[in-house]
């Protein structure tokens, strides 16, 4: 009998219940059949991203000088961004079976077409899904031009006190450089700067597309028109991948690294959807079903919708708050999350979920 109870009291721990709670649903999801790969759904979307850019590149080498470059320039920024994204379903192994292949396709996308190291950005991206919002362990929560964390901004003093204080006046037209930064930091990170798997073959397809890639524009119509092309098409790519990527976590709560959740409640609690259907979730590349994504990362992004009422579903029948809002109403939120933080005031949002954490 006592080692009856003592089994019986062990399986009933919360921590046990919370892991079950993860695997019932993982299960329904494979029931499903949602964890299979869609090759067929990635074939034709890899096919149309390939047509658009050549596309694009007949188009910058036909209409020759003048103010319809730009147009042309903004093109490049959305179809980087959506080649970005599909770089991202490579690198959560949701396109092949063998991760070898996923790798090798994100590797290619992510260096040799938008000109990001894909190292870098795996070694910064991993530890993000390992820990949204925990402060010392997201990276996405460092500050540097924007800041994130009340305790970070009340350490500012003066010139730079003064602009984080009006951070979300100035969110917007940083992204315009966002672009730009990622550029850096991937040409930094193959010169050293931080471990990077295949290091000489990252560098070798960034100089490519860091220096190829202007040199053709440059080719094509001109140094001058060149230069405005080139700013055109960094400021609408930084622009399009913050404000694809802000909505998702920035204003939910952001816990201290002490804090011990189980993974259900980490992935869900600190994410949030955009809602907006097939539209939203084409414009956002399946990043609107952040919630869904962040519970099953290697599903195939064009399931996540499909996944995203069975979550909603089972996170209310067991009391776990599931946040969903619109595209607009996310950035109502995230500039009023980055003005309290911009003047020092304590999270705004972990209140109403400290109850569904469990601490150790």
């Amino acid at each position: 009998m006592p080692a009856t109870a003592s089994t019986t009291a062990t399986t009933d721990r919360p921590q046990d219940r919370y892991a079950r709670d993860y695997v019932d649903l993982v299960a329904t999801m494979t029931d499903l059949g949602l964890m299979r790969r869609r090759y067929g759904w990635y074939l034709a979307r890899g096919a149309l991203l390939l047509g658009l850019l050549a596309a694009a590149f007949v188009a910058l080498f036909t209409l020759g000088q003048g103010p319809i470059q730009l147009v042309v320039a903004g093109v490049f920024g959305v179809l980087f961004t959506q080649v970005a994204f599909l770089g991202h379903d490579g690198a959560h192994r949701q396109v092949f079976v063998s991760g070898r292949r996923n790798e090798a396709l994100a590797r290619i996308l992510s260096n040799l077409v938008v000109g990001l190291s894909y190292g870098w950005w795996m070694n910064k991206h991993g530890k993000h899904h390992a820990n949204p919002n925990k402060v010392g362990k997201d990276g996405d929560l460092k500050g540097g031009a924007i800041v994130f964390v009340p305790e970070d901004a009340r350490e500012l003093t003066g010139v730079k006190a003064w602009l984080i204080a009006r951070q979300h006046w100035f969110f917007f037209p940083i992204l315009t450089l966002a672009g730009l930064d990622l550029h850096v930091n991937a040409v930094k990170a193959v010169a050293g700067a931080e471990p990077v798997k295949h290091r000489m073959l990252e560098a070798a397809m960034l100089c490519v597309r860091l220096l190829g890639f202007p040199a053709l524009v440059m080719l094509a119509i001109g140094p001058w028109w060149g230069l405005a092309f080139l700013a055109v098409q960094v400021a609408v790519f930084g622009i399009y991948m913050g404000g694809s990527f802000a909505p998702n976590h920035k204003g939910m709560p952001i816990v201290p690294a002490t804090l011990t959740i189980d993974f259900l409640r980490r992935q869900t609690l600190m994410s949030r959807n955009i809602s907006g259907g097939p539209a939203v979730a084409i414009g956002m590349g399946g990043l609107n079903y952040q919630i869904e994504h962040h519970l099953f990362p290697t599903m195939p992004s064009v399931n996540l919708g499909r996944a995203r009422p069975i979550v909603k579903a089972y996170c209310e029948s067991r009391g776990i708050t599931y946040t969903e809002t619109t595209l607009v109403g996310s950035y109502r939120i995230v500039l009023a999350y980055l003005k309290r933080v911009g003047l020092g005031h304590a999270d705004p949002f972990e209140c109403p979920v400290t109850a569904q954490l469990r601490t150790r």
